[in-house]
C-alpha cells in the first residue's frame, strides 16, 4: 500500500469511497444528511485544490483517504479519515493517520472529532495518542467528541 497526495482527477473515486464509508455512520445515527453523504463533487474538488488530501492505494485500487488543513495557531485540523468498509481494521486507517500528521512536521498539536457512539473511530485515535477534549451536543440523536494529539517541539525531544 502506498499513500500519496490526492489530485483533482482522484476526486470523483474519493467522494464514492467516503460514502460506501459513511453509509455505517449513518446508520448508526439514523441521518443520511451527514456531510461526508451530502458533499459535492465540486465541493470535494475544491477542497483538494486548497488543502492536503491524501489517499492510500493498494495497487490501483483506492482503499482509503484523509484530508487536513493547518491552521492559524499551528493546530492541524483532520477530517473525514476513510478507509473501504471491506478493508477497515487492516491499518489502512492507522496509516493515514500517520502519513497525514507526518505532512505536517511543524504542527503542535492535531484535532479531530467524531461521534460518541462511533466507539471504533474513538478507540483508534485513543491508540494513536489522540485524548478528549470537548463533548458538543448537535442534536437530539448525535453528540460529537473533540481529540487532540499535542506533539512536543523538536527541541524538546
Amino acid at each position: 500500500m502506498i499513500v500519496i497526495p490526492a489530485t483533482a482527477e482522484d476526486a470523483a473515486a474519493i467522494l464514492a469511497l467516503q460514502q460506501a464509508a459513511y453509509q455505517s455512520e449513518a446508520e448508526l445515527y439514523q441521518d443520511w444528511s451527514i456531510p461526508p453523504l451530502t458533499q459535492s463533487l465540486s465541493e470535494l474538488q475544491q477542497e483538494i485544490a486548497t488543502i492536503t488530501v491524501l489517499k492510500a492505494c493498494q495497487g490501483t485500487r483506492l482503499v482509503g483517504s484523509v484530508r487536513a488543513v493547518q491552521q492559524e495557531d499551528n493546530s492541524v485540523a483532520i477530517g473525514r479519515l476513510i478507509v473501504l468498509p471491506d478493508l477497515q481494521g487492516q491499518g489502512i486507517g492507522s496509516s493515514l493517520m500517520a502519513a497525514i500528521e507526518a505532512a505536517f512536521p511543524t504542527a503542535s498539536r492535531f484535532e479531530l472529532f467524531t461521534g460518541s457512539l462511533s466507539l471504533r473511530n474513538i478507540r483508534l485515535y485513543e491508540r494513536l495518542g489522540y485524548t478528549v477534549f470537548a463533548r458538543k451536543q448537535l442534536s437530539p440523536q448525535v453528540e460529537l467528541v473533540f481529540m487532540e494529539k499535542r506533539v512536543s517541539s523538536k527541541k524538546e525531544r
